[in-house]
């Protein structure tokens, strides 16, 4: 509880992360995108150094690492070694193969380590989430496939003279199993919204917005029926209309 590694994240999860012992995965790894990163460093006194040392190479290349981190993969049996040799027919001994193979025996023992009811979030850009995407598919499950959430950008980055401004980050939500633990997000009103569209209250001060129940698609046999002396094709069943009703 409450330790950080400060290693490579393979190696921590093979020593120290038994199977099915983590509820909730978040991983921001690096990017393709050509780019070296720089932290500072405190020196073992405590000092900040004013020098800097290189945190990683955002740059993948085949080499050495890569191929043992493939067999790693293939050495599995499973569906996303399968995948993997596949895509290596196609990218060859790329960088974006090296890329994604570094990706992979991770998420491998990602899986390995998640609970049945636990999920991850992975954090990565559309240059490779598509194969990123597939790749948890192979490893999850494409049942396990949740949700894709885009991050907003507020200051989008591209040669916006031939393309149009890359404005997010993405997300892919995977589970675990069938039985997710989730909670909802919820947060507070705006109150310029509040005051334009929940015009009226109730008694006891609570304010809402009127607002019709008919359905858009004017063909839904099972949703048409007569209401209140009225017959309109609903939004909602009738059993639902009916309850929604009698509570007032």
């Amino acid at each position: 509880m409450n330790r950080l590694y400060y290693a490579d994240n393979l190696d921590v999860l093979r020593e120290h992360f038994k199977d099915e012992s983590t509820d909730l995965i978040y991983l921001d790894p690096p990017f393709n995108s050509q780019a070296s990163y720089n932290v500072l460093y405190r020196e073992p006194t405590g000092q900040q150094s004013k020098a800097q040392v290189e945190a990683f190479v955002d740059t993948w290349h085949w080499n050495d690492s890569a191929e043992q981190a493939f067999d790693d993969v293939i050495r599995t049996s499973t569906d996303a070694a399968e995948l993997m040799r596949a895509i290596r027919a196609v990218l060859r001994e790329s960088d974006l193969m090296a890329y994604l193979t570094m990706m992979a025996v991770r998420l491998v023992e990602l899986h390995r380590i998640l609970k049945p009811t636990g999920t991850l979030y992975l954090h990565c850009d559309p240059a490779a989430s598509h194969y990123l995407k597939i790749l948890l598919d192979a490893i999850f499950g494409g049942s396990n496939y949740r949700n894709e959430i885009s991050w907003k950008r507020s200051q989008p980055k591209s040669h916006t003279t031939v393309n149009f401004p890359n404005c997010r980050d993405v997300i892919l939500r995977y589970a675990k199993g069938d039985t997710v633990i989730f909670h909802k997000v919820f947060g507070a009103y705006d109150p310029e919204y509040i005051e334009k569209f929940c015009r009226f209250t109730v008694e006891d001060g609570r304010r809402y917005q009127l607002d019709n129940l008919l359905n858009p698609n004017k063909n839904r046999p099972n949703l048409t029926y007569e209401f209140l002396g009225i017959t309109r094709v609903w939004r909602w069943t009738r059993d639902r209309m009916e309850q929604a009703h009698k509570e007032g």
